[in-house]
C-alpha cells in the first residue's frame, strides 16, 4: 500500500515542510493533550467559535492544496502522461480512505459501529478533487472560482435550505443548531451509527460530515492558489510580501463573515475557511521567510523539517500509539489501570498545576513520536503513498 523511498525528495519547498511540520506536531500534542484540566486552546470549541486547535486540520488540508500544485508540475516535467496522474490521484486517495478507516477502528475494529468519515478521509477527497481540478485546468482564474462557488454555494445551502423535519434555518429552527443542520442531518441518512462517538452526541453529528467537504475543499483551494503564487518568477521578498498580503485579507474577510456565517469547525463554515486559512498564510509568511528568503534551514527549524518530511508517518504513529498503550494493564494502588492512565496519574500529575501537567505529558507524548520519525529521517526514508 505504500512505498518506502530511499532519498529525500527532490525539488521540495522546505519552507512547506516546516510548516507542515510545525503543524503535525501540534496536532499530535492536542489530540493527546492529557484530558481534564488542558487548557483551552489545547481543546477544541465546543460549538461555534475557535481555537488554536479548531486551526490544525484546515492548515493540513491548506498544505496539501500547495503539495498538489508542485507534485504535478513536477510530474509533467518528467513526462508523465495525465492519464497516469489521474490513476495515481485515485489511488492515493483510496489508501487514504482505508488507512483513515483503520485509524478510527483501531484497536477493536467494531464493525456495528466502524466510522466512514475522518481526518484522513476528508484529506483523500480534497486531495482527488483538487487533483483532478488541476489536472484540467492549471490556472488561477477557475480556481478561484471554485473557490468562490464552494463558499458561497455552501453558505446558501446551509443557510436557505429547509432541514427535513425541522424547517428553514433561522425561521423554524435556530441557524446552525448543533443537531438540526442540513449537514448533521444527511449523515444521519448515510450512515446512521457509524458518525463520530462521543457522548453525550453519540449519532447526532460528525465533525468530518459529507456535506461540509465543499467547504474544505476551498480550502484546499486557497493552498492550491498560494501554490500558484509560490510558482511565479517573482523575487522571493515579493512573495513574502505577497503571501502577508493575502493573509491579512482572509483573516479580515473571515472574521467579517462570521457575523453572519459565525465561525465553526464542526460543519467547516465558509468564514472559518477564509479565517483558518489566513493563519495558515500567516504561518507559511514565517517559515517563506525565514527558510527561503533567510536561509534558516538548520536549528529550529531542523526539528519541524523532519516532522513535515514524514508527516504520514508521524500521523499514523501518533494515532495508533495511543491504543497500544491502552491495550497494556497494570496494576496500581490495588486496581487495574492502562498505561496511559498510570502514567498521568503517578507521573504527571505531580506537577500541581492541571494545565501544566496535561502540557507536559501531551509534549512528552509528541517527542516520543518524533523519535520514529527521526530515524526515518536519517535513514532517508519517507513514506510515501
Amino acid at each position: 500500500m505504500t512505498t518506502l523511498h530511499q532519498s529525500e525528495p527532490s525539488g521540495r519547498l522546505l519552507s512547506l515542510d516546516v510548516a507542515r511540520g510545525i503543524t503535525i506536531a501540534f496536532m499530535i500534542m492536542v489530540n493527546n493533550n492529557g484530558g481534564t484540566g488542558s487548557w483551552g486552546f489545547m481543546n477544541h470549541a465546543a460549538w461555534n467559535g475557535l481555537t488554536a486547535t479548531d486551526l490544525v486540520f484546515p492548515t493540513f488540508v491548506f498544505v496539501m492544496g500547495i503539495s498538489v500544485v508542485f507534485a504535478i508540475e513536477a510530474r509533467l516535467a518528467r513526462g508523465i502522461a495525465r492519464r497516469e496522474l489521474i490513476r495515481h490521484a485515485l489511488q492515493r486517495a483510496a489508501i487514504l480512505v482505508l488507512l483513515g478507516i483503520v485509524v478510527n477502528s483501531f484497536p477493536r475494529f467494531e464493525l456495528e459501529h466502524i466510522r466512514f468519515y475522518g481526518v484522513l478521509q476528508r484529506i483523500a477527497v480534497c486531495y482527488l478533487a483538487v487533483s483532478l481540478l488541476y489536472l484540467a485546468t492549471p490556472r488561477a482564474g477557475p480556481i478561484a472560482a471554485a473557490l468562490l462557488i464552494a463558499l458561497v454555494g455552501y453558505w446558501l445551502l446551509v443557510r436557505w435550505v429547509p432541514v427535513p423535519g425541522a424547517g428553514v434555518p433561522g425561521r423554524d429552527v435556530p441557524f446552525m443548531d448543533v443537531r438540526q443542520n442540513l449537514v448533521s442531518w444527511l449523515d444521519r441518512q448515510l450512515f446512521p451509527y457509524h458518525l463520530y462517538r462521543e457522548p453525550p452526541d453519540h449519532n447526532v453529528r460528525d465533525p468530518e460530515g459529507l456535506l461540509s467537504d465543499i467547504p474544505a475543499l476551498g480550502t484546499a483551494l486557497m493552498g492550491m492558489l498560494t501554490g500558484l503564487w509560490i510558482r511565479t518568477r517573482r523575487s522571493i521578498p515579493a512573495k513574502v510580501r505577497g503571501l502577508a498580503a493575502a493573509a491579512v485579507s482572509s483573516l479580515a474577510f473571515g472574521y467579517l463573515w462570521a457575523f453572519w456565517f459565525p465561525l465553526n469547525k464542526n460543519l467547516w463554515t465558509s468564514s472559518y475557511v477564509l479565517v483558518a486559512g489566513g493563519y495558515s498564510l500567516a504561518l507559511l509568511t514565517l517559515t517563506f521567510w525565514a527558510v527561503e528568503q533567510r536561509g534558516w534551514r538548520t536549528g529550529w527549524t531542523w526539528v519541524w523539517l523532519v516532522f513535515g518530511s514524514n508527516a504520514i508517518a508521524a500521523y499514523m504513529f501518533s494515532e495508533l500509539l495511543p491504543g497500544v498503550l491502552q491495550s497494556i494493564h497494570v496494576t496500581s494502588g490495588g486496581r487495574d489501570t492502562d498505561v496511559i492512565t498510570f502514567l498521568l496519574d503517578h507521573v504527571f500529575r505531580a506537577i500541581p498545576d492541571p494545565g501544566w501537567a496535561t502540557f507536559a505529558y501531551a509534549v512528552s507524548f509528541t517527542a516520543v513520536c518524533f523519535v520514529p520519525v527521526w530515524i526515518m529521517y536519517r535513514r532517508r526514508i519517507f513514506l510515501k503513498i
